[in-house]
């Protein structure tokens, strides 16, 4: 593609060649006629001459030689080190003896600029995903949750109290479902993963997403025990579901539903002095609409889920 102030295109440029070469134009004349310098003109000439109308491409402005350049060798050396330690870029230039800004500029060339992108066991990029319509894929994983203490946690009556008044306080388990597409989620808070709860759970997070126009086909969870029951089996076959489980000790293969796992951690669990479990609780639903219709998704273009399902209504109000 010409650059914008490009005075000629490559139709151009082989018009004024052939004019030169084919016509016997005189150089000056040639310039005059396209209205560029007699250099141009000798040089898209020139250029005919050599290489025929190949030559009017555009060539890369890379130049020939890059002095400043990090050599190759420290970049794999920036690379090695991010891959096996995953460090920034500030320890990385301290062990290298270099800039941080020099070692960011490398990362990102390469696409390692964020530790997020890398698996955390392997150090390699981690290769992401996307289905292309809603349903066809949905994430579905449980979080355990430390019930708060009636008057408070820690975040309450500060670390030490709050240890002692938190023994004996018991566990939630939060169910979460999450459309692989949309992000579209469904979630709700259990006393337990039983196999019975969850297929209960299932039921009604797949009627809620066919009460938004979507129809489940594919299932992704981890070996969880109640996961691996006949009940969860004999649930999705009856729904028409095909079930597929992630590999052990992977669970960056369920990466979604894990990633808004630590979303609700950091925008509901924990993110003000709650004085009761129950108080917490009856703040989730607000904050689970908050997150399907208003709430920013950054893999969204900074849209809500909502706006990803076509059949959802009020999506915006």
């Amino acid at each position: 593609m010409p650059h914008r102030n490009a005075p000629l295109t490559e139709t151009g440029r082989l018009r004024l060649a052939r004019c030169v070469v084919d016509d016997n134009w005189p150089l000056r004349r040639a310039a005059e006629r396209f209205q560029v310098s007699v250099s141009t003109a000798k040089r898209w000439a020139d250029r005919y001459r050599q290489h025929g109308e190949a030559g009017m491409a555009d060539r890369s402005s890379r130049p020939h030689a890059s002095p400043r350049q990090t050599p190759t060798r420290t970049e794999r050396r920036i690379i090695k080190v991010r891959v096996l330690r995953r460090w920034g870029p500030a320890r990385i230039a301290g062990l290298l003896r270099l800039v941080p800004s020099t070692v960011h500029r490398v990362l990102t060339r390469y696409g390692l600029a964020r530790l997020t992108h890398l698996d955390r066991a392997t150090g390699r990029v981690i290769r992401r995903y996307e289905r292309a319509r809603p349903g066809e894929l949905v994430h579905v994983d449980i979080k355990k949750l430390g019930n708060i203490p009636d008057g408070g946690g820690h975040k309450v009556l500060g670390r030490q109290a709050g240890r002692k008044k938190r023994s004996g306080a018991g566990y939630s388990y939060l169910h979460t479902a999450v459309d692989d597409h949309s992000r579209l989620a469904y979630s709700e808070i259990h006393a337990d993963e039983k196999k019975e709860t969850a297929a209960g759970f299932w039921n009604r997070a797949q009627a809620y997403f066919a009460s938004c126009g979507i129809t489940v086909e594919r299932v992704l969870t981890d070996n969880g025990s109640c996961y691996t029951s006949r009940l969860w089996r004999d649930t999705l076959t009856a729904a028409g579901i095909t079930h597929k489980r992630t590999r052990p000790y992977r669970p960056q293969t369920n990466g979604k539903v894990e990633r808004l796992n630590r979303t609700l951690l950091d925008e509901w669990a924990y993110a003000r002095p709650y004085r009761t479990e129950t108080e917490r609780r009856e703040a989730f639903p607000r904050w689970l609409h908050t997150y399907n219709h208003h709430r920013g998704h950054t893999a969204l273009a900074g849209k809500p889920p909502a706006s990803r399902v076509p059949n959802l209504t009020g999506q915006y109000t």
